[in-house]
Formats: structure tokens, C-alpha cells, sequence
């Protein structure tokens, strides 16, 4: 009987476990986009150098998209994932962040100030229909290899970025 009852209950649970009590399946904040290599080509860079997407290759880039003019939601998204990266402590250094201005204005001096690390570029048309560049602030994940491959919702969650990341960089065995 106790041989009978050690074969029947694995079977038993995983099928209650299955078809009654169901996990949520999901367990990252951001949302899993299909993998999409960044665009080609140089863009302009807010202290006149350039940007390609070969400036990233190898690291994971928080990508912020956003008009010059920052408002609220954008400077947060700035701040959110200068945070992310640097609670990242040793891995921070496997983490980029770019601002893509999605309008032809100047950022603030000084609000650039306050992101040292942060490369600021000038999107042209091609990133802006790629990464869907509106007037509001916009947070994606791009990969070590250069594919654009999480959205975050406008309201960011910096623990749930932090999670994310902190994952990624752990299993990741690129950037």
C-alpha cells in the first residue's frame, strides 16, 4: 500500500497542481517584447559625437525615450534607471543607459548633470517608429547584443526593475 501511495501522489499533485492550482506564469515587472535589433546607422549625440548601436553591444542598456523637454514622467524614468543600475553594486558595469531624444530640442545642462554615465542621442525616424516614440517617456531593456527585448509600463517600479535586471545579469552569460 505504501508503495502504491509514494507512486499515486507525485502523479496526484502535479496534476492538481496543474489543472487546480495554477502559478501566475509570469514573474517579471516588464513586459517580454519579441527580440528586435536596434536599427543601424549613427545618430547624433548631444555633445556632437556619435551613437550606434555597436556603443552597447555588451551590456544591457536601459533605453529612455523621451523628448527634450523633460517632464515629470521622464526625469523619473532617468532617475529610476540610474538607480536600477547603480543597486546593481558590482554588476552596475554591465549596464549602459541612453536617453534617445525623440524631438530636435536641447536637454537641460543641468538636469545632465545629475546623469554623468548617461549617453544622450538624437533618434531619428527609424528608432523612433522601432521603439513606438511618443510624447511620453518610454523605459526598454535592450540586450548585450543589441535587441531591444522588455517594455516597462509609464508607471515604473523601480523594485520591480531592479528584480528584473538583477535576474537578467545573473543567467546572462553575454554583457
Amino acid at each position: 500500500m505504501a508503495l502504491i501511495v509514494v507512486c499515486v501522489l507525485p502523479v496526484a499533485a502535479s496534476y492538481f497542481a496543474f489543472y487546480v492550482w495554477q502559478p501566475s506564469g509570469r514573474s517579471n515587472y516588464g513586459a517580454l517584447v519579441t527580440p528586435t535589433l536596434l536599427p543601424d546607422g549613427a545618430l547624433a549625440t548631444a555633445d556632437g559625437g556619435q551613437f550606434a548601436r555597436e556603443d552597447i553591444k555588451g551590456f544591457w542598456t536601459y533605453v529612455v525615450v523621451s523628448p527634450a523637454a523633460c517632464d515629470q514622467a521622464c526625469q523619473q524614468a532617468l532617475y529610476f534607471t540610474r538607480q536600477v543600475r547603480t543597486a546593481q553594486a558590482k554588476e552596475s558595469t554591465r549596464v549602459a543607459r541612453v536617453w534617445l531624444l525623440s524631438d530636435d530640442g536641447t536637454p537641460d545642462a543641468e538636469l545632465l548633470a545629475k546623469h554623468p554615465e548617461l549617453l544622450v542621442a538624437r533618434a531619428d525616424r527609424k528608432w523612433l517608429e522601432q521603439l513606438d516614440g511618443t510624447a511620453v517617456a518610454q523605459v526598454w531593456l535592450a540586450d548585450p547584443r543589441g535587441q531591444v527585448m522588455m517594455r516597462y509600463p509609464t508607471e515604473l517600479d523601480p523594485k520591480g526593475m531592479i528584480k528584473d535586471l538583477a535576474r537578467l545579469l545573473k543567467y546572462s552569460q553575454v554583457g
